[in-house]
């Protein structure tokens, strides 16, 4: 989602200077270059305090000023930051609210796919292999986070030293809308749309299969499979004709023909694009040397490793129309008069930074073992906050909580001297309970659940209901109560057609998928929660499950298509009769299995929903 690709015929002048309708800062990120320009916007080069480069998108004013478009930008930048892949490159700060909404992503030192092809001609055929089975994992990752990308072409894939990286997801969604669809402009590109999405219909995630075998061919041969021309001739031909596959080698014409069904219903999965690239590959599982690409490509992302610093010195803040601080996408707290006025920080982008935590993520498995080795997280550069001496930003922590207002203690004093000569002595009572509930108000507190108003003695006020001081102990719920042991039971293989009752002291797999289960692998490919006020919550990848995280979650589905389930995802369990647990997915049968399962651990808490 960086929009880290170059304009064709750009080339020759990577790191393009600032004109003078660029910013030189933007929400306290100093600009070295910029990257390029596109349909959405154009996209900066900077740096993070630690000397990690970022790119910075900016979002075109006409897109900014369409509140459908700010909605669903927002919604797609918040899943984005879930998703953390190997072949992506991750959203790191963004601003969703400022009068020019912007993203910044992780600068990837590589030429576009475009660039490349149109530079050097058509990649050897090992190279596409090892293209289409690591964009095959970034869309795993990216259709986990429930993101369908609608925009995949060759620029929009980087080619990395280590890999491709898919960028730009879900940018295409949040422009559909807006008014400019409305004025004939369409909204992705033509020679790599899909038939549904040319005919206006339905996307999903096999949108981005059809776009994958685009890409291949693109690849293998330099020219789209469905020619290139006008745009309603190239979309045509797309929905009612056969591709124009001359060219593609034969290794690659079974894995290109697949994606390139007309029926979604008919293209290939993810696990199965692996397998037929490793397949294709003749080589037990796919090992990617750091020499996957020709000489001439590698000597482009050497290029472009070389990139320009920033000016140590910025102008002040009025010299470009983006130097105003920006609006951190996470809540922050709100400016005081003095942060509000200009301020040039020091060299550097001011004081140290809060390390950031990335979500952990959770890398994609397949059948065939891709990479034959365990995936390691690399460290993500960090978000945006507020820079102390002015009302620039520096990154650092983007969970920053807001901070509590300084004048808050003294306005309640106010209040209550307020109330207390209004009142006067009969009314003390209600002066304190007004003064009492402002300072719950300023911390942010809440009286307890169930609880009674109390006055400063701790009895209860003159309104409250008489108390019941039968027995205080008769029946207590309370949190003193611990909380049960868990079971763990690992390695469960719940075959389609079958259930688990968290229940049973020794839970194990039971016929059955229709009556009064607590958990049940439906054939028709999801979980079930089958008993009365059963519910399931799919927690997100940032998540760590525990007891405490699913009595808190209150996303309940009754069901969980397995498709939104890969490695390492969890499901929390809420059974009718009182019991917890937390499913954690180890993966699924593969295609040549006799029979359709999922494998699982479960840890359950019993009687432990109160």
């Amino acid at each position: 989602m960086s929009g880290q690709q170059h304009e064709r015929g750009n080339g020759s002048q990577i790191f393009q200077p600032l004109a003078g309708d660029d910013p030189a800062t933007i929400a306290g990120y100093r600009i070295a270059a910029k990257l390029g320009a596109g349909g959405m916007g154009k996209v900066y080069l900077s740096y993070t305090p630690g000397g990690r480069p970022v790119a910075i998108k900016v979002i075109r004013p006409e897109f900014g000023e369409d509140p459908e478009f700010r909605r669903r930008f927002a919604q797609e930048v918040q899943s984005a930051q879930r998703v953390q892949g190997l072949f992506t490159a991750p959203v790191i700060d963004a601003d969703t609210k400022g009068a020019q909404p912007w993203l910044a992503t992780a600068y990837v030192p590589g030429p576009s796919l475009a660039d490349a092809v149109v530079a050097h001609g058509a990649l050897p055929v090992q190279a596409v292999l090892l293209l289409i089975a690591g964009m095959a994992e970034a869309l795993h990752v990216i259709h986990g986070a429930g993101i369908v990308h609608r925009d995949l072409k060759p620029s929009n894939v980087l080619l990395a030293a280590d890999g491709p990286r898919v960028i730009d997801f879900g940018i295409a969604y949040a422009a559909d809308a807006t008014s400019l669809t409305g004025s004939g402009v369409t909204i992705g590109t033509p020679s790599f749309m899909a038939p549904e999405q040319a005919a206006g219909r339905k996307v999903t995630p096999a949108t981005d299969i059809f776009a994958l075998g685009q890409v291949a061919a693109y690849a293998a041969t330099g020219s789209p499979a469905f020619g290139e021309g006008t745009s309603h001739g190239v979309l045509y031909r797309i929905v009612h004709e056969e591709p124009d596959l001359t060219g593609v080698p034969d290794r690659l014409t079974e894995l290109v023909n697949r994606c390139l069904t007309k029926d979604p219903a008919g293209r290939p999965s993810i696990a199965e694009i692996i397998e037929l690239c490793r397949t294709a590959n003749a080589e037990t599982v796919l090992r990617r040397p750091e020499d996957w690409l020709p000489a001439p490509v590698a000597a482009d992302i050497t290029v472009r490793a070389a990139a320009p610093a920033p000016v140590q010195t910025p102008p002040p803040p009025a010299a470009a129309p983006n130097t105003a601080p920006g609006v951190a996408y996470s809540p922050t707290a709100p400016a005081s008069p003095a942060a509000q006025a200009p301020a040039t920080p020091p060299p550097g982008f001011g004081p140290p930074q809060q390390p950031y935590r990335a979500p952990q993520p959770h890398y994609p498995t397949h059948p065939a073992g891709p990479q034959g080795h365990a995936y390691a997280p690399t460290q993500q550069p960090s978000h945006a906050q507020a820079y102390p001496g002015g009302g620039h930003t520096v990154p650092g922590s983007m969970n920053q909580a807001p901070a509590p207002k300084k004048s808050a203690g003294r306005r309640g004093l106010l209040i209550a001297l307020a109330a207390a000569l209004v009142f006067g002595i009969a009314g003390g009572g209600t002066a304190y309970l007004l003064t009492k509930d402002d300072d719950k108000q300023t911390q942010g507190g809440s009286s307890p659940q169930g609880g009674q108003e109390k006055g400063a003695s701790g009895t209860p006020g003159p309104d409250a209901e008489p108390a019941d001081t039968s027995d205080d102990t008769a029946g207590d719920t309370s949190d003193d109560k611990p909380d049960p042991e868990p079971d763990e039971y690992k390695g469960i293989n719940l075959t389609a057609g079958y259930h688990l009752t968290l229940a049973d002291e020794d839970v194990r797999p039971l016929e059955g998928e229709d009556a009064g289960y607590e958990l049940a692998y439906d054939t028709g490919g999801y979980l079930d929660a089958e008993s009365t006020d059963g519910k399931l919550v799919l927690l997100d990848p940032s998540q760590e499950g525990s007891l405490a995280a699913c009595r808190a979650d209150t996303r309940f589905a009754e069901t969980i298509p397995t498709e939104k389930l890969s490695k390492g995802r969890q499901v929390c369990v809420i059974t009718g009769t009182g019991h917890m647990g937390l499913v954690t997915v180890q993966g699924f049968s593969t295609e040549d299995s006799p029979s359709k399962y999922m494998t699982l651990d479960l840890t359950v808490w019993r009687n432990a929903a109160g």
